[in-house]
């Protein structure tokens, strides 16, 4: 997705420059350019929010139930551990904030995998969860009921909270380039109808 948002960036700014084209034989072309590229854009962003709003239900999944039984809502990540036969990769995800006495369902995808981590956080920084799960059967949805501040091993949540940082991180850089896109998209909107005006 990063590719495609970088590819809408850079068709946004060319059709900002080809604005400037109106007479001559490319003005035609310029601005067939600059529909093409509204259009693409538009689909493509309409596409990825009613897939990221949608259920993120997994077909062959592993379900999983995160409840929390602390007097305090806690911002909870799952890391699915996918292994192969050369190496492991780590792959989070955001579960979110899980009121007290309230529950997450998210969906796992296990069929690389055995063992997922779940890890809470108070706050944005402070790590005050960490517990280490395994999948010895696959048919059998999962539940973890979170029910005092453990830390299961500091080795393992130390590389968890690195993985949580690198995937905010991601999701933070994403969302600036999102929100760019978006204001060229208007922009190119604005000027396209105006034009036509």
């Amino acid at each position: 997705m990063t590719l495609i948002i970088l590819i809408i960036f850079l068709a946004s700014v060319l059709s900002l420059i080809l604005f400037k084209v109106k007479s001559g034989s490319m003005a035609k072309w310029a601005k067939l350019f600059r529909i093409v590229t509204l259009v693409f854009s538009i689909s493509v962003f309409t596409y990825w929010f009613i897939k990221k709003s949608a259920v993120a239900f997994v077909d062959n999944s592993v379900g999983l139930q995160v409840i929390n039984k602390l007097p305090q809502a806690l911002d909870f990540y799952m890391i699915n551990v996918n292994k192969t036969e050369k190496n492991t990769t780590l792959e989070p995800k955001h579960i979110g904030i899980v009121r007290p006495e309230y529950y997450r369902i998210e969906y796992l995808k296990m069929d690389k995998s055995d063992e997922y981590w779940i890890v809470g956080y108070l706050g944005k920084k402070n790590l005050v969860y960490f517990s280490q799960h395994s999948v010895p059967n696959k048919n059998i949805d999962q539940i973890v009921e979170v029910q005092n501040y453990i830390n299961q091993s500091m080795k393992l949540s130390e590389i968890a909270k690195k993985q949580v940082d690198a995937y905010n991180y991601e999701n933070t850089k994403l969302g600036i380039w999102i929100t760019l896109d978006f204001l060229l998209l208007f922009l190119n909107l604005v000027l396209l109808v105006r034009k036509n005006k």
